[in-house]
């Protein structure tokens, strides 16, 4: 009953044409309360709560007595039929929206229909024309009943004819409009074009004569853990992640992307259910058939039996399709026109592909018949072009040759060990490529890949997404730790001589050791804050997606700028209270060491009395400093849609303004803030002594030093700096100009991008260097594997 009550109140407010923030400040109610309501997670119905809900939705006298009977049902107490079977609606198009969501929904699909574009072009998939990519209907085992499917009423009888779906790459979208229940699962082996026909689909979705109102994007279903985050909490955050400028608040107080979901205007388009760590796929196919909207599921077919069998159901209200080999005739027709005339002489154009392509057809030989299984699938057949069609000095006809190759395994990976040096094969730069490092040396350039490749797999979990403000995270949390320590010690410890040297002057030996002592025990302070962010805080470290803005500048739909900066003081206080503390114990050891105090019980009675005024001192100033830059900040601009190279950028311009700010404003509450603080203790410590000379010159040396710690070690963009650019090229694991490497990796199709971060071309290449990356390195064992009569690995 809970559920066919919540499918009746989406039902109503659909046809009302209300989101639910907008049901909400009809009806009095909060989002949250409609939300449970019509996910069925409410459990304890109130009559009273569904009546102000139907009132706002304006129902009517049947569907009012359909409520009453289902709320009587979920209550336990007998009620009246319904006189009307509920079923659920079809998925048309989403109830209309104005104002702010139906601008950000068209902006939505402007910028993912461009990004596509631009991504589909660079993979060349239309170069010289697209593969085709073919289909046939899934197996009625994977796939749900077809009454459910075509979502008919109740009653309506069983045994509904199935529907064809076979297609190729050219009809998707169409094929899915057919779809009545608006769901479907793409089934295909490694490799097979599930990742091209995605992007075919949104693109020819959105280019549809009557497009439907819901912005088809893709998401890389692969990070996912369903039993962290529900899965509407993971698409706003993915969408937060790609498209800052959602970050925007409506007047419900939800951001934009959350509004958009919630509206249902997103078509969830998740690709690569099989990348899902193996522990969560039943999870995974569980939490998918708990919600009713809309979407689009790619898989390898086992990885999708595994968990359809587990979970015992398959993919509810989803139609299913299978893509299928290659062909010989597909391969005549494609690899012969992807070589080119001027690279491989006068022998006609594909000429080099003619020999490989006989052998093929006839199929006589143990060499043809493992090529034929390998170039069956769209993946082999690109790399086999990259390695032969566009490197002269190579021949294809290697490829039969099975002393080198004796099965089809070893000809895989022969294609995938030769791609990275086939891409990165010396050659003269274009004009518009002058000033870049573009010719990598091959080996380094795989070496560096595959360190990248390693360190995206997990002890629980293989990464798919390459974010390169996560690269450090490759060190261990250790070595992530004595960074911290040592940059913010090291800027500490120069601001304190800075200071010395310029505003006073002062080049005595005095100077210098309290800058040597206070560097070290304000890093160990830093450190202290950043391995409890580092527990506890697990997003603390992530792209910021705002920027600064003066009060009044717009841009401030929904803030609430007293919440925001109360949030923030409170969380930077104890921060700032330990780093004062250790300001507290430099000072004192500094005294013992230069002046040669004594250490006595009145020193140590001093010492925590300091502690306790720079505790207070430092963590008020500095929540008052950082929670006024919070009242400040707005978000991006609806311009800056996040690519990796971009979100960068917009991180790094952030992170110098909020220095420049940062600094001053921090020296100055800290100088006078110290006075107002001092004052308060005497009654309670005795007398302090706070003077204006002391309150500046310690507030200078905290204000250069804690902007300039803050900006490298608690941004993503200091973390991609201290260990991205310096830490791991002085090892020799990554160049130096990274962020370089990457956009050329991207560039040359080793890597794509998916919004705001990189991913490898595909994931078995992302094996691969992997795999190479950890047989380089000493002490390496593989692991003794059987191997069946194809000679693949169990």
């Amino acid at each position: 009953m809970t559920d066919q009550l919540g499918t009746l109140l989406r039902r109503l407010r659909a046809e009302a044409g209300l989101t639910q923030e907008e049901a909400a400040e009809r009806s009095k109610l909060s989002v949250r309360t409609i939300r449970r309501l019509e996910t069925g997670t409410a459990t304890d119905h109130r009559l009273g709560t569904v009546n102000q809900l139907a009132d706002a939705l304006e129902v009517g006298p049947e569907d009012r007595q359909r409520l009453a009977a289902l709320l009587a049902g979920a209550a336990g107490a007998p009620g009246p039929d319904p006189s009307v079977p509920v079923t659920e609606p079809l998925p048309g198009p989403p109830p209309p929206v104005r104002g702010a969501l139906a601008e950000a929904a068209e902006e939505l699909a402007r910028e993912v229909r461009r990004r596509w574009q631009r991504e589909e072009e660079h993979r060349r998939v239309q170069d010289p024309f697209p593969l085709p990519v073919r289909w046939r209907t899934a197996p009625p085992d994977l796939t749900d009943h077809e009454e459910n499917i075509q979502r008919l009423p109740a009653g309506a009888g069983a045994g509904a004819p199935r529907m064809d779906l076979t297609g190729d790459l050219r009809g998707v979208a169409e094929v899915y409009r057919g779809v009545p229940s608006g769901r479907m699962v793409i089934l295909g082996r490694a490799g097979s074009g599930k990742s091209i026909l995605t992007i075919r689909f949104l693109l020819d979705q959105l280019a549809a004569p009557a497009p439907a109102d819901r912005v088809p994007v893709i998401f890389s279903i692969g990070s996912w853990d369903p039993t962290a985050d529900g899965l509407r909490d993971w698409l706003v955050d993915r969408l937060l992640r790609d498209h800052p400028y959602l970050t925007r608040r409506v007047p419900s107080g939800s951001t934009l992307a959350a509004a958009l979901v919630d509206a249902d205007l997103v078509l969830p388009v998740l690709d690569g259910f099989d990348e899902i760590a193996e522990g969560l796929r039943k999870e995974a196919l569980e939490a998918l058939n708990g919600v009713s909207m809309p979407l689009v599921l790619t898989s390898r077919r086992d990885e999708f039996a595994d968990a359809v069998s587990a979970a015992r159901a398959p993919l509810l209200w989803a139609a299913g399709v299978e893509l299928t080999d290659l062909t010989l005739d597909d391969l005549a027709a494609y690899l012969p026109r992807t070589a080119r005339p001027a690279a491989h002489g006068t022998g006609g154009p594909g000429a080099v592909w003619d020999l490989v392509l006989k052998e093929l057809r006839s199929g006589t030989s143990r060499g043809s018949v493992n090529l034929a299984r390998v170039l069956s699938t769209p993946l082999m057949v690109v790399l086999a072009r990259t390695m032969y069609s566009e490197t002269p000095e190579l021949d294809p006809a290697e490829l039969l040759d099975t002393a080198r190759f004796p099965t089809a395994h070893a000809l895989e990976q022969h294609l995938l060990a030769g791609f990275v040096p086939s891409v990165y094969r010396r050659r003269a730069p274009d004009r518009a490529d002058r000033g870049r490092p573009r010719n990598w040396d091959p080996a380094r350039a795989e070496r560096w890949l595959g360190y990248l490749a390693h360190h995206m797999a997990r002890a629980d979990r293989e990464q798919q997404d390459l974010a390169w403000w996560r690269i450090g995270d490759s060190l261990g949390r250790s070595t992530r730790l004595l960074a911290v320590v040592l940059v913010s010690g090291l800027c500490v410890a120069v601001s304190g001589w800075v200071v010395g040297l310029f505003a006073y002057q002062v080049t005595s030996g005095d100077m210098l050791l309290v800058g040597a002592l206070m560097g070290p025990t304000a890093g160990l302070a830093f450190g202290a804050v950043h391995l409890v962010i580092g527990r506890f805080g697990h997003r603390a470290f992530e792209p910021t997606q705002v920027r600064l803005r003066m009060p009044g500048a717009g841009n401030g739909i929904g803030r609430r700028p007293l919440r925001t900066f109360a949030a923030r003081f409170t969380t930077v206080l104890l921060g700032g209270f330990v780093i004062g503390v250790g300001c507290a114990c430099a000072l004192t050891l500094d005294r013992v060491f230069f002046i040669e105090l004594p250490v006595t019980a009145e020193l140590v009675e001093g010492t925590l009395i300091n502690m306790l005024a720079f505790g207070m001192i430092f963590g008020s100033s500095a929540g008052l400093v950082f929670g006024l830059l919070a009242a400040l900040e707005a978000p991006l601009d609806i311009a800056s849609a996040a690519t990796p190279g971009s979100l960068l950028s917009s991180n790094r311009a952030t992170v110098r303004r909020q220095t420049l700010v940062l600094a001053p404003l921090l020296t100055l509450t800290v100088a006078f803030g110290g006075r107002i603080v001092v004052s308060l203790l005497q009654p309670l410590v005795g007398p302090l002594n706070w003077g204006l000379d002391d309150g500046l010159f310690i507030g200078a040396v905290g204000g250069l030093g804690g902007a300039l710690s803050y900006a490298l070690s608690f941004t993503a963009w200091g973390q991609w700096v201290t260990l991205s650019r310096i830490w791991l090229p002085l090892t020799g694991r990554l160049p130096w100009d990274t962020a370089a490497f990457l956009e050329d990796a991207y560039r040359r199709g080793v890597l794509r991008q998916t919004g705001a971060v990189y991913q490898f071309r595909h994931i078995r290449l992302q094996h691969h260097l992997g795999q190479l990356f950890r047989r380089s390195e000493a002490g390496y064992a593989p692991a003794t594997l059987r191997r069946n009569v194809e000679g693949w690995a169990d």
